[in-house]
């Protein structure tokens, strides 16, 4: 993705209190002209206060550090700049630390020891909402959250009838599902026969209708209603 291709460069907020952990990502980010490191930060408290400061676009925030983590920093973070998106940075892949992370308000999760391209694609698609959610992350979502489902495949939330008051149409219901399943947008016009732009506006219109902001969120209120397609 070019400078050109949105027309818009992404204001970017390091935070690490480890000096070779910023400098990765630096390096990373500036492979691609889309982003612009605007700042760094060295801990949880001195992040809050350029975030205040600097109003990036997206923050990439060390989970573990001295004082402060990047924890409660997003959760603080995310009360007073709530338009800002911030992907937790971490070498841990302990699942519970994902959930935390996302209960907290971040919109996404990346491992340091990926390789840069892999930073660079999910960052591109966090940066213009449309970071798809691996179908093993949708699953999960639906043990973290549905626990008394006792079901051994997201196949078993199909049999919950949707709530009376769903206010979403029946081609967004599907591409709600689609979402749920981990599809990227790509994958959901393929489905459908649509324009990925399309599906990008019936994905906003769903968020504005139901009054949430990510993925994430939207897998777990279709678990809930049931709204997951038949497979095959």
């Amino acid at each position: 993705m070019s400078k050109s291709d949105h027309d818009h460069v992404f204001k970017v907020l390091l935070v690490d209190d480890h000096p070779h952990g910023r400098d990765g990502m630096r390096t990373i980010l500036e492979v691609d002209p889309v982003f612009e490191v605007a700042g760094e930060a060295t801990s949880g408290e001195e992040a809050i206060a350029m975030a205040d400061r600097l109003m990036p676009d997206l923050i990439l925030m060390d989970i573990n550090m001295p004082g402060m983590g990047g924890l409660e920093a997003t959760r603080r973070i995310k009360t007073r700049v709530p338009y800002v998106k911030i992907v937790m940075v971490t070498v841990s892949d302990d699942i519970t630390h994902l959930f935390e992370a996302l209960k907290r308000g971040a919109q996404g999760y990346l491992l340091k020891n990926l390789t840069p391209s892999s930073w660079l694609e999910y960052l591109r698609a966090i940066a213009v909402d449309e970071a798809p959610m691996s179908k093993e992350l949708a699953f999960r979502i639906l043990q973290e959250f549905s626990p008394g489902m006792q079901a051994s495949s997201p196949k078993m939330a199909q049999g919950a009838a949707p709530s009376p008051g769903n206010p979403l149409t029946s081609r967004e219901r599907e591409i709600l599902g689609r979402v749920a399943l981990g599809e990227s947008n790509r994958e959901i016009a393929s489905s459908f026969s649509l324009s990925e732009h399309t599906v990008k506006n019936h994905l906003k219109n769903i968020l504005q209708k139901l009054h949430l902001e990510n993925r994430v969120q939207l897998t777990r209120y279709a678990l809930e209603q049931g709204l997951l397609p038949p497979e095959g």
